[in-house]
Formats: C-alpha cells, structure tokens, sequence
C-alpha cells in the first residue's frame, strides 16, 4: 500500500518538528482513507503565502523549501523539509491565511488531508483525529520557538 512509504518517512524522521504521532501502521491506514496523494514536480507550489486553504501535507518523498515573501520581491528561506516532515500543520487550527510559501526542491509526493476531510474523521475516528491533533500541535509549538529564536517574525 502506498501510505506504507509516507508511514516510514514520518516514523523515521530525527527532527526537532518531527510530528510524533502515537499511531501504528493500522491506524496510519485509516487515516490514509481520508487523504489524497498528490505528486509534486520541481519547483511546482504546494503552499503560497496569503492563499486560504485549509490542508495538512505529510510528505512521503522528495524535499521543500518553505520561504516567505518580504519587500521588494526577495525570499526569506525558513526551512527546508524531508520526507516525514509534515506542513500546513496551522490550517488544522485556523481559518487564516498562509504564513508562507512551499516548494518542491525536487519531484516529491505528499499525502494532504483537508479540514473538511480531518472533521470526517474526527467525527469516525475521534481517538486518530485527537492524537493527529496533538502532534500537529506539538509540531507548531516547536517551530514557532524555533523561528521565534531565530528572529523570523510571525504574523
């Protein structure tokens, strides 16, 4: 099964923003039956700043570089992401605009779920949703200090 790899990646990841789910391989399952994979050419977006979606990413492979736009057209780089990294992890919380931008560096896959689909599941499954909530939280709560520490402003 194709969720197996992105399962791998996610449980395999040593990162400070590693999203640390308690989920085995059969919950992980369950959830994959509420998001879809999408593969993602070099250099094609996957978020843009100021956009207003609400989706989730689990990237299976490949890698992305998360940049904001700041004046005068230049990029500020803030993260490079690798397989098992999740992204968008706020529109889980929020109903807000996009707090940056999200490239592929290379041809990647990615697993998104989107809030409509995450609120079937709570209502399904409410002890995957609770513990997906909870890492996605913990994953914010990380690099929000970590960002805050290196003096990128959150807005």
């Amino acid at each position: 099964m194709q969720i197996d790899e992105m399962v791998s990646a996610v449980q395999t990841l040593n990162s400070e923003d590693a999203f640390n789910a308690r989920l085995n391989v059969g919950q992980w399952r369950m959830i994959a039956a509420y998001m879809t994979r999408y593969e993602i050419p070099a250099g094609g977006s996957l978020i843009r700043q100021n956009d207003n979606d609400r989706v989730i990413y689990f990237i299976e492979s490949g890698s992305f570089q998360v940049f904001i736009n700041e004046r005068e057209g230049t990029r500020g780089r803030v993260a490079i992401l690798r397989p098992g990294a999740v992204v968008g992890e706020p529109s889980l919380f929020v109903d807000r605009p996009r707090m940056a931008n999200v490239e592929a560096m290379m041809p990647s896959a990615v697993w998104a779920l989107p809030t409509a689909r995450f609120e079937e599941l709570s209502v399904r499954q409410p002890e995957l949703a609770l513990e997906t909530l909870r890492a996605a939280g913990a994953v914010m709560a990380v690099r929000m200090r970590m960002n805050l520490e290196r003096g990128i402003p959150m807005s």
